[in-house]
Order: C-alpha cells, then sequence, then structure tokens
C-alpha cells in the first residue's frame, strides 16, 4: 500500500510517520543491548568512590548498590505495566467497538499524558520541555573529553586551578555529541549495529575488571585490608544527607532501563518479547555491578577515598594501578582506564542519541514547539538511499511516497538536530566551571530530574490508576480490566518506585556535613543547588503552556492535534502500530475542542 502525504487549506497540515518494516525491528538481543549499552557508561567507574566516601563503609556502599538496582527494576516492572497497556485505541472487530493497546514510542511522555489528561496539553509541556532541555547527556560528554585528554597525558582535573584545559575538554565534547548525532542521520540499522557491538565488549571489559579483583584475592599475594572484615565492613561516620547522595548517584549508573521503551513501536512482537529481553538486562546489570564492587574491593584499600574528602580518582584506575603498577608506570594505569571508560561513555552517548531523538520526535507530533511537523518528520538515511540508488520503485510518484511493506530505513534528522542543540547547549553554558564540576552538576541534575522528578509523577500516577480502580471499579478510569500485563507482587513495585523517587526530591535539601564528599567544599557548588533547579524543571512547561493558551487566546484560534494510527496483528496476535498519520490544525473563531488522546 502506498501513502502519499498531502497539506490542504492554509490551516492544516499532515504527516505520516512510519514504524520500521518487519526486518528492520529490533529483536531481543537489540532491546538487551540497548540497556547494557546506555547503563554501563561512566557510572561504574566514578561512582563507586562516591558511594564509599559518603558511606565510610564497604558493607553500605554495597547494600546502597544493591538498593539502587532493586529501585530500578520495580522501575522496569512499572513501565512494562504501563507500556504495554498505552496507547488505547477503539477499533470495530465484527460490527463492535473494541479497545486495544498498541505500545508506541516515546516513554513516560505517553504514560504521563494518559494518567494527567486536564489540562489538555499541560502535561505534553511539562515533560516536552523538560525532556528537550535536559534528556541528553551533556555531563557524559564532558566526561568523555576529560577522559580523553588523561588518556592523552594531560589531566585537566589535576591542572593547577587557574589553567584548567577547557578548550579542548569542550572541544571534544561537542565533537563527540556530533559524532553520535551524524551517525544516526546516516545509518539507521548502523546505529543499531554499532551499539550492540558496544554492549557487547562493555559486558566483557566488567567480566575482566571481576575476574582480575577475584584472582587477586585469592592470590597469595592479597593486600591485608579490613575491606570484608566482619567487625568493621559496616561500621560508618557519615550524616544522613550523604547516605541520600550516596544511593541516588547509585542508583544513576542503572538508569538506561528506559532506553528501550523510548523506541517500543520499533520492537518486534513486543508483547511477547519485550518484558523478558527488559527484565533481564536490568537483572544483567545489577549482577555485573555488584560483581564489579566486590571485586574493586579486593583490590582497592577503602581508606584511599573514606580518608580523603572531596577525591576525584575514579576506583577503576586505582584498581589498575594496585594491580599493575611495575607495568604500567606511575600513570600508566589511570590512562589506560581513562581510555576503556572515554570508549564506554562514547557507547553510552551512542545509545541515548538513538532513542531521545525519537522521544523528542514523538514530543514535536504534539504540537507544542513552533515548527512542530517538521521535527516530527522522519527521512530516508543517506546509507539507505546509497544502497538503493539503482532500485528505485516505477510506482513511486513522488519522492517521498511511503510504502508500508519495503519503505527504506527511515532517521528523525531534525529531531537529531534539536537533540544536538539541547546537548551542546548545557556543555557550554557549564564550560566556565571546571570539567569535575561541570560533570558533577549535569549527571546530579539529569539523575535527579530524569530518575527522581518524572519517575515520582510516573510510579505516582500508576498507583494513583490502581486506587481509582480498586474504589470506582469501572465508574473510574478501570485500569485492572485495561492493562495488558501485571507486575509480580502487585503493586509492591510501584509503591517501592513512588516511595523512592519521592524521598529522593526532597531528601537532598538536607545539608550534608562538612567532610562529606557532597558537602559544597567538595563538590564546588552549594548542596541544594540541583535539587532547587530540578524541582523548577516543572515550571518550565507550566509557564510554557501558559504561552500557548495566551498565544492561542490572543490569536483566536485554537490548535487541534490528531494521531490516526494504522493498526495490524503481528505474529502473536497483538495489534502493533505500522503508520500514523499526524495532523496539525488551527481552528479559528476559538473552537473550544481538542483530541482525545486515545482516540486513533
Amino acid at each position: 500500500m502506498i501513502l502519499q502525504p498531502e497539506r490542504h487549506a492554509h490551516h492544516t497540515f499532515q504527516r505520516f510517520d512510519l514504524s520500521p518494516t518487519t526486518t528492520q525491528l529490533l529483536g531481543a538481543f537489540d532491546i538487551i543491548c540497548l540497556v547494557l549499552n546506555r547503563t554501563i557508561g561512566s557510572g561504574i567507574f566514578t561512582v563507586p568512590p562516591k558511594v564509599l566516601a559518603g558511606t565510610g563503609s564497604i558493607g553500605a556502599s554495597l547494600l546502597l548498590w544493591l538498593f539502587g538496582g532493586i529501585i530500578i527494576l520495580c522501575a522496569v516492572l512499572c513501565w512494562l505495566e504501563l507500556g504495554l497497556t498505552i496507547p488505547m485505541h477503539t477499533l470495530i472487530e465484527r460490527g463492535r467497538p473494541v479497545r486495544v493497546s498498541a505500545p508506541r514510542s516515546g516513554g513516560e511522555k505517553n504514560y504521563l499524558e494518559y494518567i494527567f489528561k486536564n489540562p489538555p496539553f499541560l502535561m505534553t509541556a511539562i515533560f516536552g520541555i523538560m525532556f528537550i532541555v535536559l534528556g541528553n547527556l551533556a555531563g557524559n560528554a564532558v566526561a568523555f573529553g576529560f577522559n580523553v585528554m588523561i588518556a592523552a597525558g594531560k589531566d585537566p582535573i589535576n591542572s593547577n586551578a587557574n589553567n584548567y584545559e577547557k578548550g579542548p575538554v569542550i572541544g571534544l565534547a561537542i565533537t563527540c555529541v556530533t559524532l553520535c548525532c551524524l551517525f544516526h542521520v546516516f545509518s539507521r540499522r548502523g546505529g543499531i549495529i554499532v551499539n550492540n557491538a558496544f554492549a557487547v565488549a562493555k559486558v566483557g571489559i566488567l567480566l575482566v575488571i571481576i575476574v582480575l579483583g577475584f584472582v587477586h584475592a585469592g592470590g597469595k599475594y592479597l593486600r591485608t585490608t579490613s575491606n570484608f572484615a566482619a567487625a568493621t565492613s559496616f561500621r560508618s561516620k557519615h550524616d544522613f544527607s550523604s547516605f541520600v547522595g550516596s544511593l541516588l548517584v547509585a542508583v544513576y549508573p542503572y538508569t538506561g532501563f528506559e532506553q528501550p521503551f523510548y523506541v517500543l513501536s520499533e520492537v518486534a512482537t513486543p508483547k511477547k518479547v519485550f518484558p523478558k529481553a527488559a527484565i533481564t538486562a536490568m537483572l544483567v546489570t545489577i549482577a555485573l555491578y555488584m560483581l564489579v564492587n566486590i571485586s574493586f574491593f579486593c583490590v582497592v584499600p577503602k581508606e584511599t577515598y573514606t580518608e580523603v574528602p572531596g577525591i576525584e580518582i575514579d576506583m577503576a584506575s586505582v584498581f589498575l594501578h594496585d594491580l599493575f603498577d611495575s607495568t604500567l608506570g606511575p600513570h600508566g594505569a589511570k590512562r589506560a582506564m581513562a581510555a576503556l571508560v572515554a570508549f564506554s561513555i562514547f557507547g553510552n552517548i551512542l545509545v541515548l542519541t538513538f532513542t531521545a531523538a525519537r522521544v523528542k520526535q514523538e514530543i514535536a507530533k504534539e504540537g507544542i514547539i513552533p515548527k512542530s511537523l517538521f521535527f516530527a518528520t522522519g527521512h530516508t538515511t543517506p546509507w539507505a538511499r546509497f544502497r538503493n540508488r539503482n532500485r528505485r520503485r516505477p510506482d513511486a510518484a513522488v519522492e517521498d511516497d511511503l510504502d508500508l511493506e519495503t519503505h527504506l530505513e527511515q532517521s528523525p534528522m531534525a529531531a537529531l538536530g534539536l537533540h544536538w542543540l539541547s546537548t551542546v547547549f548545557l556543555i557550554l553554558i557549564t564550560a566556565m566551571l571546571n570539567p569535575a564540576t561541570a560533570y558533577s552538576i549535569l549527571i546530579t541534575l539529569y539523575s535527579y530530574v530524569n530518575v527522581s522528578v518524572l519517575g515520582s509523577l510516573t510510579g505516582g500516577g500508576l498507583l494513583y490508576l490502581k486506587i481509582d480502580s480498586w474504589f470506582r471499579g469501572e465508574n473510574g478510569r478501570n485500569w485492572f480490566n485495561k492493562t495488558q500485563w501485571i507486575p509480580y507482587l502487585d503493586p509492591l513495585p510501584a509503591i517501592i518506585y513512588f516511595v523512592s523517587m519521592t524521598f529522593f526530591l526532597f531528601a537532598l535539601f538536607v545539608k550534608p556535613a562538612a567532610d562529606s564528599p557532597f558537602s559544597q567544599d567538595s563538590t564546588g557548588y552549594p548542596w541544594f543547588l540541583v535539587p532547587a533547579i530540578g524541582l523548577t524543571s516543572l515550571l518550565w512547561g507550566v509557564v510554557w503552556w501558559l504561552g500557548l493558551e495566551f498565544a492561542q487566546w490572543s490569536g483566536h484560534f485554537r490548535i487541534l492535534v490528531t494521531r490516526r494510527p494504522y493498526l495490524v496483528k503481528d505474529g502473536e496476535g497483538n495489534y502493533v502500530q505500522v503508520v500514523e498519520l499526524v495532523e496539525h490544525q488551527r481552528l479559528y473563531e476559538r473552537q473550544s475542542y481538542v483530541a482525545d488522546p486515545e482516540t486513533p
């Protein structure tokens, strides 16, 4: 079937958005690799010393890593329940209307819009503006820059305070982001293949670290430390705020679970494949992180970090130095590990670029930003055009005709450009800071907003749907008759997810002790800065929404957004979306209605 997009009347615009063809869809291995490549970044190398310094205890730090994994596993279960159910559409089957679910890309954007429907477009604006600005890895890009510098023998962090080499770090950060965006513009499938290769390589790196640490602990040269002594391993001396900060930064390295949810409409047989793949990827990540931390502690004495507040040396470098000090030289371990971390971060940014651009494409479909359909439109990749330059379809009337069965791979090029702009913007506004401080602010802000703020809204919204269904049944939201997937121990995962994320929102306002690694003397910025900015991010979208409402009121028009999906059944008999018609209308004389987000 050939679909030709049309434009008619000066106030009505349409675009077709196609899901990948059957051969282009993501499988279980791709889903697992999306999670692993995103989670295994700089965090597992740079966060362990912060968690250890914040708790002052080996046992407590390991428990925080375990708790962080459990919290995020609960988040995965909640997202599965929401993602496999929302959005819902009305179809006519055998002459009767029925409600069906067809997974859509976009992640928590879809969930929050479904839960918080009124007033129209408010939640879309809150999430959309927040994600457009902060839904990137600018902090990791900065970390890529200074790790490349360290690997090259120039340490921009430990230089004299007045001589930080900021220029090369910023240049490398922007170059990294640019290359990742251009790669996904050039080839969609190529980006997936490279992502899978990075995931396999990263798992291999962590397995090597695990084996080296365990072999060292079992050998005759085992260093005598109190790391695992029963009497001291759980002894701690730090304050409440430091424990909270340590738990939050321990949660951060796990925050890659959401990546395949952002591209859910590009997954083959999602209701069969997706839950097992997402849960497996998270369990593998938890196991790897716990074993890597234990391996670190098999080699590195805890006093290295607990007795030096604000230390910026990553634990993996000390780990390699203690194992191979005679082989690598005085700075060889640090340079070698910096190269591995830079490699890991590049893969991390590569996968988020792939997924975040698609979320921004979904945001643009809602018409809340200027030139929305420009950013919502996908285009055939240059690589696909090159491969098929001699295979032009004779029945195609225009270049942009869309064949649902055989169309070439597409990429959201304009959305990738928007993602590039937001990332570079954050890199540049933190450029006046030293690289370590910029990295700390950006990753903590990303974690606070994208994990805690949005997690609290999502977990709380799911609990609201469940409570409403318990007490009101079919007279309310009737969630239990709609949900397509129920997690284990329901509703415990939603309770843990909501309580944990809400706790983080406010607990970080507690002032840490003077010797804490989260104090102003250690981080270089006030402890309340990140949570204050994070909470105000909710207001950005409110202000934006009020501006949209004022523009419509003063211009005597109303924006009507209609999204009509074309659904088919997959090999398992479940509905999936293969194409979507997105229509934006500007209705004059202030028509007072908007599209129901559940209506196809």
